[in-house]
């Protein structure tokens, strides 16, 4: 369910609604059976398939996060956030509750994700802005601020195979936030560039929410999370441990985290 910015999800309800999910996964140690022996020993092959465990990474999580808002997601990894982030974004589905999301997603879940080594820096940032759901006029009228905000220099004519890793995650994190979300998901991307660089990213992720964005930010920077977040959900062991305000929650976390 589509709508542009600001229009279309003002009627209270959360942009995002997380209700009771639970997403588990298959296991099985199947290392060593191989094809002779799925030929040759079939049933021990079978007991061994029989034997598939049940992983759970989300168990019985409920949240939701308002227009505008920014919901941090921290703890350790395993603890299922990017499970989280992956049912948000539509790329996984629950095993049981549901997920809705109301507006038109851009996930940052990797910088450069769809990048092309061999196309130069405006090539990529043209197929990138396309693959996130924009018109390609529309990438191409706006390629001038997505160019000055990564800060790139005379490497947007050069192939991205001579961009250093910080680069191509600038140029990544630049188109994205040009593309006018209504949800935007993100995945540790504030530790791109400088500290300058990071600010002007924070910065323009709070210029975000004051247009109506909503943002569910996962990360390991406490210090981030702190920033750009007005509430934070720490999960473990796919539960959700701790809701509330960034300072008391990320006071538990380093708490328990020093034990």
């Amino acid at each position: 369910m589509s709508s542009p910015p600001g229009g279309g999800v003002l009627d209270g309800r959360p942009v995002i609604e997380i209700s009771d999910v639970t997403k588990y996964y298959a296991t099985a140690n199947l290392a060593g059976i191989g094809l002779k022996n799925l030929l040759v020993h079939p049933r021990r092959s079978l007991r061994a398939w029989r034997g598939m465990r049940r992983h759970t990474a989300l168990d019985g999580v409920t949240l939701s996060v308002k227009r505008g808002e920014c919901l941090g997601v921290i703890g350790r990894n395993g603890s299922g956030k990017s499970t989280l982030l992956g049912l948000v974004a539509g790329v996984l589905w629950p095993n049981r509750g549901s997920v809705r999301v109301r507006g038109r997603i851009c996930p940052l879940l990797e910088l450069g994700a769809g990048f092309h080594p061999e196309l130069t820096g405006i090539e990529n940032a043209i197929l990138n802005g396309v693959l996130l759901g924009m018109p390609r006029r529309q990438v191409v009228k706006r390629l001038d601020r997505i160019l000055e905000f990564a800060e790139i220099g005379d490497f947007v004519e050069r192939p991205l195979r001579m961009y250093s890793s910080g680069m191509v995650a600038r140029l990544g994190f630049a188109v994205a936030v040009h593309v006018d979300p209504d949800v935007l998901l993100m995945d540790e991307v504030l530790s791109v560039g400088d500290e300058r660089f990071r600010k002007k990213c924070t910065d323009k992720l709070q210029e975000f929410r004051e247009r109506g964005v909503t943002l569910l930010f996962v990360s390991h920077a406490m210090e981030s999370v702190l920033e750009v977040s007005n509430e934070v959900a720490w999960l473990r062991g796919g539960k959700v441990e701790a809701l509330g305000s960034p300072a008391e929650i990320v006071g538990r976390y380093r708490e328990a985290s020093r034990r």
